[in-house]
């Protein structure tokens, strides 16, 4: 079997998840293959001392990153030390990056690619509260702030801290098909596996909790009841206000209209079925709301880029 090398980029405070997350997701890929080298994982400092992570574990390097060789996936990490990171990594992150056959940044690690020069006229992601600054900094960098993972040819960057795990499960899909994939996603308990075009926030954390009860027991019930009717007059009964106010009320403490949360909420919810359930196609769009297979389409091809048969076709779990 190919074992394909993994260089893990350390500095003091580091992420200690961005490093952790995807290292655990390439032993566990070993297990489920049935070889634990399949990726031989190695972690590099500057100097090859130890680096504390920005809560305060001690990360051990095995080497110093000038004995580091080139390695199929180089994995750089984000975290506070990325934000003013010593000149020397940034020079060999230049050197060494375009010598990897993939090269991988979670969460701010982006910005060590983008100071290097890596992601010029590439698309790239990073942490939801750091996008713009990216694009600030880097204007040759094409910034996309939705997704959880953006891959431009052989650079692969991701969203914050968790969205790494999801990177490497798509690298071990790459190398080792869909059903490995998946086995390791249930093996670490992670919920299956996300697309890399899914938001960074689902439905519940892309909204603001109200400040009014009413209010925020209407964002849970409608949670409960997609396939209930969901129109703005609808809710603003059930909240006991006008349409006009509720409307304004709703947006005002919650950062987004009721018709984008709802359509956000339906869409979460469907995903879900069509990951854990055999339900049909018609049955899931009648239970998520949509009332129609057509109408779910639409909503699925417009923010996941793939349609409801092609995303359970590639999420779920062939055995399910």
């Amino acid at each position: 079997m190919t074992q394909r090398s993994v260089l893990m980029v350390l500095f003091d405070h580091v992420q200690s998840l961005d490093v952790t997350g995807p290292a655990e997701v390439f032993a566990a890929a070993g297990r489920v293959v049935g070889d634990p080298g399949a990726y031989q994982v190695r972690f590099a400092s500057l100097d090859g001392a130890p680096v504390v992570s920005h809560s305060g574990l001690r990360l051990m390097a095995d080497r110093a990153l000038t004995d580091a060789t080139d390695t199929d996936i180089l994995l750089v990490p984000g975290g506070d030390g990325a934000a003013a990171a010593d000149p020397r990594l940034v020079a060999w992150i230049r050197t060494h990056g375009p010598r990897a056959r993939r090269l991988v940044s979670v969460c701010t690690g982006s910005l060590l690619l983008a100071e290097a020069g890596l992601l010029d006229g590439r698309r790239a992601t990073t942490h939801w509260a750091l996008c713009s600054k990216l694009a600030r900094g880097y204007p040759d960098v094409q910034v996309e702030a939705d997704p959880i993972f953006v891959r431009d040819g052989n650079i692969a960057t991701s969203a914050g801290v968790t969205a790494g795990i999801d990177l490497s499960l798509a690298l071990v899909e790459e190398d080792h098909g869909r059903d490995v994939a998946l086995a390791v996603a249930r093996l670490l308990v992670v919920f299956l596996r996300r697309p890399g075009n899914q938001a960074q926030f689902s439905a519940q954390l892309a909204a603001q909790t109200a400040r009014r009860e009413p209010l925020r027991e209407l964002q849970q019930w409608i949670t409960e009841h997609p396939d209930a009717d969901l129109s703005v007059e609808a809710l603003a009964r059930r909240a006991s206000l006008s349409p006009r106010h509720f409307a304004r009320a709703f947006h005002a403490e919650t950062g987004i209209t009721p018709g984008r949360y709802v359509e956000r909420v339906r869409l979460e919810y469907a995903r879900r079925l069509l990951e854990e359930t055999a339900d049909g196609v018609q049955e899931v769009s009648r239970a998520a709301g949509y009332g129609t297979p057509e109408a779910m389409r639409r909503a699925f091809v417009k923010v996941l880029g793939t349609a409801p048969a092609e995303y359970r076709r590639r999420f779920r779990p062939a055995s399910a």
